[in-house]
């Protein structure tokens, strides 16, 4: 997709936190070809080499090995940035609940320290990821902007503590800060493996190896999937929104809803696979249905998502074909 639409001064600089990631790395890429400058900054603590590794060669990119839980770090990274898009953390629900100190390390203090890292380099804008998991045991449907339930995992709480502090620097200290939050971003690059991979990457790696895959539950969990470039059109909207919109979380999905069962009988049409699948328990902390309304993000970031679920899964198959084959 191109972004060429999307129009920032010639010699802006990013800085994109956790650019080794999925997300991270996808936005390294599409801000490197439209010509900006781009510093990527990751640990490799959950961000892989080999996901930047093809950006080594890109005269206007440059990789800061760093952690965000250091605040110098953070100082070094922001100098002379104009924008910062901020997505390292430490994701998965199930995780958290099992190292919940971790979590706060990363995801709040390190967000802290990104927020006055930009706030002291007087950097323009400050995008950072957020999560649907905010929304918590709210039962209503779509899901909507101040309309969050119970917390169910120390990763939702981490997320939340980031748009509370999100909004404090903007009252405080006049930093544009934009909270995204994602709903089950899927596509290019998207760890297949591990205990907590997410579940499109996992169900294809498993069925194109002859695996047997297992869903958590019954099945009738639904999720509005949300393709990677439509998360990268509201990253680089966002940093090109007005201050009036800042200081606000904005769900950033399709507003489709997918169930995980008719996802995987699907997948495995597309792949010519006929595998039934194993069911498993409950993953704990996870959130039955989840469905976003995205007026808000239309309104004040003219955010409008140009990939449906069927778009974004036709092209992640692909990818991952070519990839993983």
């Amino acid at each position: 997709m191109s972004y060429a639409h999307l129009k920032f001064p010639p010699a802006s600089t990013f800085l994109v936190t956790g650019g080794a990631g999925f997300i991270g790395s996808n936005l390294c890429d599409a801000l490197t070809s439209m010509g900006y400058q781009v510093r990527c900054l990751d640990n490799l603590s959950t961000g892989k080499q080999e996901n930047i590794d093809f950006l080594s060669d890109r005269e206007n990119y440059t990789f800061l090995r760093g952690d965000i839980r250091d605040l110098d770090t953070c100082k070094a990274a922001c100098e002379g940035a104009d924008y910062v898009l901020h997505q390292a953390a430490w994701g998965s629900v199930p995780r958290s609940i099992e190292m919940p100190l971790l979590y706060e390390e990363i995801n709040i203090r390190g967000t802290l320290n990104m927020m006055e890292a930009a706030r002291l380099s007087g950097v323009k804008k400050f995008v950072y990821a957020s999560s649907s998991s905010v929304y918590g045991d709210h039962p209503v449907l779509p899901k909507v902007e101040g309309q969050e339930g119970n917390l169910l995992s120390p990763y939702a709480l981490t997320k939340r503590v980031d748009e509370e502090y999100g909004k404090l620097y903007k009252k405080l200290y006049g930093l544009d800060t934009y909270g995204m939050r994602y709903f089950n971003v899927f596509g290019r690059r998207q760890d297949p493996d591990g205990a907590y991979a997410a579940v499109i990457p996992r169900f294809i790696r498993q069925l194109l190896s002859g695996e047997r895959p297992t869903i958590n539950g019954d099945g009738r969990q639904s999720r509005d999937f949300t393709y990677i470039d439509n998360v990268i059109e509201a990253n680089l909207k966002a940093a090109l929104a007005p201050s009036e919109a800042a200081g606000e979380a904005f769900n950033i999905a399709y507003g489709g809803r997918e169930y995980l069962i008719d996802i995987y009988y699907d997948l495995c049409r597309a792949l010519g696979r006929e595998v039934e699948p194993q069911f498993g328990p409950d993953r704990a902390g996870d959130i039955k249905h989840s469905n976003a309304d995205i007026s808000k993000a239309r309104k004040l970031l003219g955010y409008d998502p140009a990939y449906d679920f069927a778009q974004g899964i036709a092209l992640a198959i692909t990818w991952y074909r070519e990839n993983l084959m």
